[in-house]
């Protein structure tokens, strides 16, 4: 497939548009289904940068809906919105191939106000908070870890609070969540969250990749009052992933992911800033990174995924 890049939706009219976010648009497809379109916009510390990765939304979609099928085929009994790649009839022919392996039909639910984090190493916030005051989001850590050290008694829940478009997530103690989302959903999110990146972990690590932490969502099907996972899932956008090769220690890693863009906003003083467009050679070296993590994960050339349209349900 060609190379190309989608900033906007545009449907003409054909579905109506339900939001916005930072990355992906909703349309109504009917009463039960959202049609998810991802675009290449590309976010980090919550801002929308000016310009785009070129089929990134291919790439986030097509990995998302691998990780449904091999997380649902790991955890008995896991429910995930999606329903199917098909674009729904209602889409005008003439716009169909631009939207097609960025889309995805999924079930529309009560989305849960929080976001699911899972760190499994000490990196980034987390380890500036811990070096501040031996804390990651309000628990405590036993002392002496160094940077970028797998957690001793494994993988810590940080959920943090869903911010609006514009707005930037707060990070909260588990005990917050509860008062978020009530008690009972707050503990069946906590364990299917670590449940779902011990599993991801495991598959990750034996196809040479690290990951480091990673953010789930969840919705509601208030039919059998059961959580289920959507949104993305596992994507360089909503992980970090690491080369296990290069993994040392007590220092920063180098990532497969948007790490590279984040180093280069703190680098030029741009971060949290608006309207800032990636120079090329970062929009390039971020497109490389997530093609790597695309292909390691899937163990797939993702063009020849699209072309062989095997991915379709």
């Amino acid at each position: 497939m060609a190379s190309s890049t989608l900033l906007q939706t545009d449907l003409e009219g054909a579905l109506p548009l339900v939001a916005r976010g930072k990355v992906r648009d909703l349309y109504k497809v009917d009463d039960g289904t959202l049609l998810f379109i991802t675009t290449d916009r590309i976010s980090a510390f919550d801002v929308v940068m000016a310009n785009a990765i070129p089929n990134k939304g291919c790439i986030l979609t097509l990995l998302t809906v691998h990780w449904f099928k091999v997380l649902s085929a790991a955890i008995p009994g896991l429910q995930t919105h999606f329903r199917t790649l098909d674009l729904p009839p209602q889409i005008p022919d003439h716009v169909r191939e631009r939207y097609m392996y960025r889309s995805m039909q999924v079930r529309k639910l009560e989305v849960f106000k929080i976001e699911a984090i899972v760190r499994g190493y000490i990196t980034g916030s987390a380890w500036s908070s811990y070096q501040k005051n031996g804390t990651v989001c309000g628990i405590e850590i036993q002392p002496g870890l160094q940077e970028s050290e797998a957690f001793p008694g494994g993988p810590i829940y940080t959920p943090s609070t869903k911010a609006e478009l514009g707005e930037h997530d707060e990070n909260v103690h588990p005990d917050q969540a509860k008062e978020i989302v009530g008690a009972k959903y707050a503990k069946r999110i906590e364990e299917l969250a670590l449940s779902l990146y011990k599993h991801a972990a495991a598959y990750a690590r034996e196809r040479g990749i690290i990951i480091a932490d990673t953010k789930f969502e969840f919705g509601l099907d208030k039919d059998t009052d059961e959580v289920v996972l959507v949104d993305e899932v596992l994507t360089p956008d909503s992980s970090r992933f690491w080369p296990a090769n290069s993994y040392k220690v007590g220092q920063s890693q180098p990532s497969f992911d948007k790490q590279y863009l984040r180093d280069w906003l703190v680098s030029q003083d741009l971060k949290g800033k608006e309207g800032v467009a990636m120079e090329s050679d970062v929009a390039g070296k971020t497109e490389e990174m997530y093609h790597a993590a695309f292909e390691r994960l899937t163990g797939r050339i993702w063009e020849d995924v699209i072309s062989e349209k095997m991915w379709n349900s």
